[in-house]
């Protein structure tokens, strides 16, 4: 049973043994839940019998000058990790997963990697934790880095199992794990169109001049929020009376595109951009608001066009945040890759890739975003229950002094329930001496 008590795998007691390069091989797209192209994937190993635990996955570098650099972090990234989990790993397999360019085998690719391969297998044993195998899957075939047999690992390498050949293809199946397709194509549920959108461009420069001066202005700050959750709330509802039956993703994605305005997307877009309102979003996240939220903060990624690319980090945040929280933690990753390498620097996803990659239950931050739900609630209920009723107001002679309020309320509710004439007249009674 997973976090949210829907079974997905196998039970404890259903174990499935891999025995050699070629069944890690054909495990990888079961353990990610999809097939990792242009990726570094790291797993950790536990116990003598090898139990998998945590992973990540990182686009490979292109230039080999960050190879040094990126190694020690994602060796420190799955070690530290692991052990904030409860367990330090007692081994590593690394996959290194790309596709030939033009003019190039499988086995120059592998070459080309080798050295890639061989810093983080450094940078693991600098923290004293091996490197069990480390396999370059490309081309169709797979080579082990570690074993220098040929007779089992040849020059050629080895050509992979067909789809759905394997026992672990059996065992997934059994247990209802599916691969998606390709990295590639899940990011392309993500990613803006090429060329560029000059029409939803256009509408993103004008919904800055519009609402970018309100926002840093402060005063008007709330009352943009406000506007982009209503109307990110008529979106949903929107999607929610539309979904598309039997299509297939990419003709699901061009629907929901077709059902929302340029200009629509433009204003939640850039009302994204204030943390508070993001934040706020960030609640639609179970029940019947994920499914709709999902859909949403796909389209608006792929509307961050041209050089709105940084500004996608926020309704990929999102995306990814739902994923996570909705159990579908392949997803969850890609899209918050994806929102940090729109903008490395962004916190919130930087937090939440952290979380989940480390297997971290969302539900305490989802028991957190219902508790401010909830806190303001109960603010606009105490807003409304200390609001005074209307009454007369009898006349005074104008020489006599201001009387006092019958009663006195302490705190902000009731100084905010006091008439204009009230605050004049004890303005003049406190100011107007000599």
């Amino acid at each position: 049973m997973n976090k949210h008590h829907e079974p997905t795998g196998p039970s404890d007691g259903d174990q499935i043994t891999l025995r050699g390069p070629a069944e890690l091989a054909d495990a990888l797209p079961y353990l990610m839940g999809f097939h990792p192209t242009d990726s570094v994937v790291m797993v950790a190993l536990h116990g003598d019998r090898g139990r998998f635990g945590g992973r990540l996955r990182l686009g490979i570098p292109r230039s080999p000058r960050e190879w040094p650099f990126v190694s020690d972090q994602l060796a420190d990234c799955l070690v530290n990790g692991s052990e904030r989990r409860g367990g330090r790993p007692d081994g590593i397999v690394v996959f290194l997963c790309q596709d030939p360019a033009d003019g190039e085998s499988g086995r120059q690719v592998m070459e080309r990697l080798r050295p890639f391969a061989q810093r983080l297998r450094t940078a693991c044993g600098a923290l004293d934790v091996p490197v069990f195998e480390a396999l370059c899957i490309t081309d169709g075939r797979y080579w082990s880095y570690c074993c220098p047999d040929e007779r089992c690992c040849p020059a050629e390498g080895n050509v992979l199992a067909l789809p759905g050949t394997s026992v672990m293809a059996a065992a997934a199946a059994y247990a209802g794990i599916q691969v998606r397709g390709s990295l590639r194509e899940m990011e392309a549920r993500l990613t803006p169109r090429a060329p560029a959108d000059h029409e939803q461009v256009r509408a993103l420069d004008a919904a800055g001049l519009a609402l970018v001066p309100r926002i840093l202005g402060g005063a008007e700050r709330e009352e943009v929020g406000a506007e982009t959750l209503a109307l990110a709330r008529r979106l949903m509802k929107r999607l929610g009376e539309n979904r598309p039956v039997g299509a297939s993703r990419p003709d699901a994605d061009a629907g929901d595109d077709a059902l929302i305005s340029h200009d629509e997307a433009a204003a939640v877009i850039l009302g994204l951009q204030d943390r508070e309102t993001r934040d706020r979003a960030a609640e639609w996240m179970e029940g019947p608001d994920a499914e709709p939220a999902l859909r949403l903060w796909r389209a608006l990624a792929r509307r961050c066009a041209g050089a709105y690319e940084t500004h996608a980090a926020a309704p990929l945040t999102l995306a990814g945040w739902v994923a996570w929280s909705a159990g579908d933690e392949p997803e969850a990753r890609v899209a918050l890759g994806r929102a940090l390498r729109s903008d490395p620097e962004y916190t919130f996803a930087q937090l939440l890739h952290q979380a989940c990659n480390e297997g971290m239950d969302p539900e305490a931050l989802r028991r957190c975003l219902r508790e401010e739900r909830a806190g303001r609630k109960r603010a606009r209920s105490r807003v409304v229950r200390t609001r005074p009723a209307t009454r007369s107001v009898r006349p005074r002679a104008a020489a006599g002094p201001s009387a006092p309020p019958a009663t006195a309320r302490p705190g902000a509710a009731a100084a905010r329930g006091r008439t204009r004439r009230q605050e004049g007249e004890r303005g003049r009674s406190e100011h107007g001496r000599p």
